[in-house]
Parts: structure tokens; sequence; C-alpha cells
């Protein structure tokens, strides 16, 4: 069985090295880091400074826990209570910098090519406000001449099956049927089928990212350690 982890891992992390006599293995097994992270902590060399969450009143530790740790370097702490996930569910969804600018025209593509989605779906899936798609829908946005209808999977905005899903969804809603949809009977299962891949995408997606975060921090730690080795190991004339 999969060990959990808390919510806030490098958080904690950081808080159980500066309250606690725990060892790096134990803190970085129960945070799920690279024993390397929790040592780039302890010598303040991590990239990202963390403000401390205390696992104990989140209540995902408790103090006779850590005190078992404490007492025995090779105790594995326990998590009492699963992590509480917080999902974000209203408002727009976050969209870099870079790719604001493109908004306008995956809003257009959107209008012509799908009629059938709603403001509130074109919202969800590119992450903007009805006020600026209708202004689009009216050519009234102060920036519509330069607007151009692209298709949102290539401009990033969106994965092809989240648009996918959406389209599935309101071509049901709206009753539109096909040659290339599937029989009313299927499109259930076709939905929750592109729901859940995107759901497998997302945390295969996800997991990447956090190794590839783990591995390039401690890249980092090992970088600064070998560099102040090399400096201290320099004689008086070469310093100067």
């Amino acid at each position: 069985m999969t060990q959990l982890t808390p919510l806030m891992p490098h958080a904690t992390a950081s808080w159980l090295v500066d309250n606690t006599a725990l060892g790096f293995e134990q803190i970085a097994e129960f945070c799920g880091l690279h024993i390397l992270e929790v040592q780039a902590m302890a010598d303040d060399l991590a990239s990202s400074k963390y403000t401390g969450r205390d696992p104990v009143r989140a209540g995902e530790l408790t103090l006779e826990e850590i005190e078992r740790g404490q007492a025995d370097p090779e105790y594995r702490l326990q998590m009492q209570k699963a992590p509480v996930n917080v999902s974000r569910t209203k408002g727009p969804r976050y969209t870099p910098v870079s790719k604001r600018q493109d908004k306008p025209d995956g809003i257009a593509w959107i209008l012509r090519h799908h009629p059938e989605i709603s403001d509130a779906q074109i919202g969800k899936l590119i992450g903007t406000t009805r006020t600026t798609i209708n202004a689009i829908r009216e050519r009234t946005h102060w920036n519509i001449q330069n607007i151009q209808a692209k298709d949102p999977v290539t401009l990033g905005l969106c994965s092809q099956r989240e648009l996918d899903a959406i389209v599935a969804k309101a071509a049901k809603k709206a009753g539109i049927v096909d040659a290339d949809v599937q029989p009313v009977g299927q499109s259930g299962d076709r939905e929750a089928q592109l729901i859940e891949e995107l759901r497998a995408e997302r945390e295969a997606s996800e997991k990447a990212a956090s190794e590839a975060a783990q591995e390039a921090e401690a890249a980092a730690w090992l970088e600064a350690k070998r560099t102040a080795e090399a400096e201290s190991e320099k004689t008086p004339g070469e310093q100067g």
C-alpha cells in the first residue's frame, strides 16, 4: 500500500526539520520527498523557502508519533489522518501569463466552430469571463480587429481531451446527433471515459513534474555543496 503523504509535503518537512529531532530520512519518507531536499532545507540551501506547516495541528501526526520517531531512528512515521485535498471549483481556471494574450483567439474559435458550448463551459475551459466571451461574440471587444479564431488546443489553452469532453457534453445537452457521434446510449460512457482518461493524464503529468522538481532541487543542492567545499579547500593565496 502506498504511504500517504501530507497535503503540503515541503512545508510540513520544513516544520519537522525546525521543530523536531527526527532524522532527515524519517522526514523525507513521511513527506514523500528526496532526502537531499530535506537536507537542503536544514542547511538553508533549498531554492525555495517554505513556511512551516504543523502536521500535528493539521491532524496528520500526533506528538506521540513524533516522540516514537525521535526515540527510534528506524521508526517509520505513520499518517494519522489522510490529508483533505482542496479542489478549486469556482472561478476561471488559471492560465500562465504567456498564454493569456491567446485567450481571445481561442474563444473566437469555439464560438465559431462550437456554438452549442455555453458561456459557462467556455469560461471554465479557457479561464475567462462571460463579459469577455460576450464582447467577442458581439464584436465589441477592444482588440476585436486583431482577434483571429485559433484552436485553443493548438494555443495550449486546454488539452484535446478537455475540449472533446466539453463538446460531447454540450452536444448531448443540445440534442445534436452527428454521424461521427456515438449512439445516444453510448454517449454517457464516452464522456465518462474522456473524463477518466483526462484525470489519469493530469495525475501522470503532476507526478512527472513533482519528480522533475525534486531531481532539479537535489541537483542544485549538490552543486551548491560542491561549490562550498571547493571554496573551503582553497588556500588563502588562492582565495585572494
